[in-house]
C-alpha cells in the first residue's frame, strides 16, 4: 500500500485522550478521526470523551489528564 493511499484510509486528524478517576481507574484512547464539516475542537473532545468514559462505568465523570488533536500529517 502506498503512503498516500494509507493516509487516505485514515482520518484527517490524530487524537490522544487520557482520563483518570484517581485511585480507581484510568484509560487512554487514540486514533485517527475525521470531524464532520463545521465541527470544532470542543465537538471532537466531547465525542471522544463520551466514547471513552461511556466504555466503562468506572470512568464516568473521569478527570481529563491529557487531550491532543492535531492534523494527521507528518
Amino acid at each position: 500500500m502506498s503512503s498516500q493511499s494509507h493516509a487516505q484510509s485514515q482520518g484527517s486528524h490524530f487524537f490522544v485522550l487520557t482520563v483518570e478517576k484517581p485511585g480507581l481507574a484510568s484509560a487512554t484512547s487514540s486514533g485517527s478521526y475525521t470531524p464532520p464539516a463545521g465541527a470544532t475542537r470542543l465537538d471532537a473532545f466531547n465525542t471522544h470523551y463520551a466514547e471513552l468514559t461511556g466504555s466503562a462505568p468506572a470512568l464516568q465523570r473521569a478527570n481529563v489528564v491529557f487531550f491532543s488533536l492535531e492534523p494527521n500529517q507528518v
